[in-house]
């Protein structure tokens, strides 16, 4: 508790200071706008100071110290890190509406709050010195791998639900193109109508198409955000029909018919693995317990007699 109160102590101090430095240069800014433009008028000096120690202490201090914090962060981060991240975040939904540079000021937090935190606990418990240190070495690695673990964990999960929103969205697609409606047009009603991973996903596409880009590299771009075969393929034989100059609709059908028996087979699958997955807790839990309850008055009864 005393090292927490030090460590807070320090935090405070130092941004005392800072607000103290900012506002000293603030005054001083005053001073010399004061001397140099002495036509403007008092009232309209007032009125905006005013206006600004109305604003919320997050606005006035928070927001642009965090500014600059990013912006510092922005100018050392090299562009292959921070594209391999920004794939990363889509990839995963892109959680808490973070950036690239956000992420990587979360991971450096981390860096510095989870070694202090496991070695305080093992201090409070009153290891040994050797066990804090390891508690430590915990703490960096745990640092190291939460953050990718967490994206890797999100993205599985968005994987997971687009995948069972895939062949609802398929019908809903081949139905607009049979009522007449183009591709993108069919597109943009189904979107419109039914929310979810990949509704959110084909939006940013047809935004991308609106933004200039074509329909392959936009569906393109789809495919490396969401990394499931269904969809690959979806994306794969809608770009190569409109290559080749197929019907949507024939291909569209294909498509759904295939996705609903690989979800069948994935579904025989799991059944044929729950016995096998069912046996471990039977064994370890459930039997023991039945061989107490058949066993335990007969092993008592022959304890006696012997």
């Amino acid at each position: 508790m005393l090292f927490v109160s030090y460590l807070l102590t320090i935090f405070l101090l130092i941004f005392g200071l800072l607000i103290w430095r900012k506002e000293k240069k603030r005054a001083i800014q005053n001073r010399i706008s004061a001397v140099f433009q002495p036509e403007v008028n008092v009232q309209e000096k007032v009125e905006p100071l005013d206006e600004v120690r109305k604003l919320s202490f997050t606005t006035r201090i928070t927001a642009p110290l965090w500014k600059k914090v990013k912006k510092s962060f922005k100018r050392n981060l090299s562009a292959e890190k921070k594209e391999k991240w920004e794939m990363q975040l889509l990839q995963a939904g892109n959680p808490f509406g973070m950036t690239a540079v956000e992420f990587r000021i979360v991971q450096l937090v981390m860096y510095m709050v989870l070694p202090v935190i496991f070695g305080l606990y093992s201090y409070l418990v009153q290891l040994s010195a050797g066990m804090i240190f390891l508690s430590i070495l915990v703490g960096v690695i745990a640092a190291a791998f939460l953050p990718s673990y967490y994206l890797k964990q999100k993205a599985a999960a968005r994987n997971k639900k687009a995948l069972k929103e895939l062949p609802d969205f398929i019908d809903l697609l081949t139905v607009s193109i049979e009522a007449g409606l183009g591709f993108d047009s069919a597109l943009s009603k189904v979107v419109s109508k039914k929310d979810g991973v990949l509704s959110r996903e084909f939006q940013r596409c047809l935004e991308e198409m609106r933004l200039g880009k074509t329909r392959r590299e936009a569906l393109s771009s789809v495919r490396e955000r969401i990394f499931i075969d269904d969809v690959r393929s979806l994306i794969g034989s809608i770009i190569q029909a409109e290559q080749l100059g197929i019907g949507m609709v024939q291909m569209l059908n294909v498509q759904s018919i295939e996705i609903r028996e690989r979800r069948k087979q994935r579904a025989e699958e799991q059944a044929m693995k729950a016995p096998i997955k069912m046996l471990f807790p039977l064994v370890i839990f459930i039997f023991p317990s039945l061989f107490v309850v058949l066993l335990g008055p007969a092993v008592i009864g022959l304890i006696g007699n012997l």
